[in-house]
């Protein structure tokens, strides 16, 4: 797999930070929060790495978009 695939299918602590509008503290403590509870999506930790697929959070943020969460 070439890393453009892989980065298609991924989001970066750094990409949700963005994407919620977020401290980089916010946004660390939120992501563990969610890794631990396993909801509202999946996080994926590897070592010191955060990923999170974009399928898993995208559905998260269209439900709570629609007032689904």
């Amino acid at each position: 797999m070439n890393n453009n695939s892989l980065d298609s299918q991924v989001y970066t602590a750094e990409d949700i930070r963005k994407i919620l509008k977020l401290g980089r503290t916010k946004t660390y403590q939120f992501l563990d929060e969610t890794y631990r509870n396993k909801e509202p999506f999946r996080v994926i930790r590897i070592g010191t790495n955060v990923r999170i697929p974009k399928e898993s959070f995208d559905k998260w943020l269209r439900d709570a978009d629609k007032g689904e969460v």
